[in-house]
């Protein structure tokens, strides 16, 4: 038996065991296409042999492509893809190619929804297809060098950050930077990504003066965008103080850290304030707290500034409750009770060794939620 097919029973093998997940295909059959043409596979555009049975507009080299796009992006857009892949006579009218340009138009957001929110989590590999396909349907849409394009060159440039691509990082920087020159317009939002996406770029590649000059630039555009308040500008003085504390400035680390602790503990109080204000009166319209996708995200960083503080020389307690509060909340909020309920025992210890500390009375309120809730018999228990 050829290796071609072994893989293809593999294949199958998963496919009854989690079809829901995998999707299926189908071999692709050389002489049912036009004379001349060649399909290439969505994710490499090497020569493809499988094409999803479901829309059948969409190619694979081999099963491990197929099931990387399936799990990525294929499996929200699949149907999607049918009518502007299959060119029929009303597609090629006037009428038709506005209607198309608005579908992709669909496809672009629904894609870059898909790649933002597996960033947040962390997943780079799986974000790849998502992105990827966002920056192909916009090219047909905008043309390669159109401001619009921007948003998915940075997209895949932080996939590609994110698995180690540092060349592939470069070149799509390099392409969103050249947009962005030629339309002086360009609004403040796209700035502060790209200045972050290129300090982040030379940050990996050890150029800290650079990255220090690219962040300071985030941080001005994310501030006009956002407020200075705003979490996405404190985000960028935490990109900072990681550059800082690998030139060994610890005052200055300790000084940023400081000013993202209160802007996150104060953005996440207020969500609080009205999360309970929603289980108080149940008859409210209920607003959700908070990105759920950007909660790995943001628990990284608040982590990675409470080991900071723990393990400092000119150990702050303080500033550790005022952090440890922070986690307790935002797992709070995403319904991790358990989590919630060890970072608000590690801010009730710092805050207690500062007589009259004002965050010990919050501390202790949250703390005594948490443990209401925790202990609460779930429905059917016994």
């Amino acid at each position: 038996m050829s290796q071609h097919h072994r893989c293809k029973e593999a294949f199958f093998v998963l496919m009854e065991a989690k079809p829901e997940v995998l999707g299926t295909t189908s071999e692709i059959i050389p002489l049912a296409l036009p004379k001349g043409t060649e399909k290439l596979c969505e994710l490499c555009e090497r020569r493809a042999n499988l094409q999803c049975a479901k829309c059948r507009v969409t190619f694979y080299c081999d099963v491990d492509h197929q099931q990387a796009d399936w799990v990525g992006i294929h499996e929200r857009i699949c149907q999607l893809l049918v009518p502007i892949r299959m060119a029929t006579l009303w597609s090629l009218q006037q009428e038709g190619q506005i209607e198309m340009q608005l579908k992709k138009l669909e496809l672009i957001e629904i894609c870059r929804l898909v790649a933002q929110s597996k960033l947040s989590e962390g997943k780079h590999q799986e974000a790849l297809p998502a992105a990827q396909f966002c920056l192909r349907c916009s090219k047909d849409v905008h043309g390669p060098t159109n401001v619009e394009m921007v948003p998915a060159y940075l997209l895949l440039a932080e996939a590609n950050l994110g698995l180690g691509n540092l060349a592939v990082v470069a070149e799509l920087l390099s392409q969103a930077e050249w947009a962005v020159l030629k339309s002086p317009e360009c609004g403040h939002g796209v700035q502060h990504w790209l200045h972050r996406s290129l300090g982040q770029l030379h940050m990996a590649t050890g150029n800290l003066e650079a990255a220090l000059l690219y962040f300071a630039n985030d941080i001005y555009f994310a501030s006009e965008e956002y407020g200075l308040d705003s979490t996405v500008t404190c985000n960028g003085y935490f990109l900072m103080a990681d550059v800082f504390a690998k030139q060994g400035k610890m005052p200055i680390v300790r000084s940023l850290y400081s000013e993202v602790a209160h802007t996150w503990h104060c953005y996440l109080t207020k969500l609080l304030e009205t999360h309970i204000q929603n289980i108080q009166n149940p008859d409210m319209l209920l607003e959700p707290s908070y990105d759920k996708s950007k909660q790995v995200e943001v628990d990284k960083m608040l982590t990675t500034m409470l080991e900071f503080m723990q393990n400092d020389s000119r150990k702050d307690s303080a500033q550790i409750a005022l952090v440890a509060h922070c986690l307790a909340m935002l797992w709070f909020l995403g319904g991790d009770f358990l989590k919630a309920l060890g970072f608000c025992s590690t801010a009730l210890q710092a805050s207690q060794l500062i007589p009259n500390h004002d965050l010990t009375e919050p501390i202790q309120a949250l703390l005594q939620l948490v443990q209401g809730l925790h202990t609460e018999p779930h429905p059917g228990s016994d």
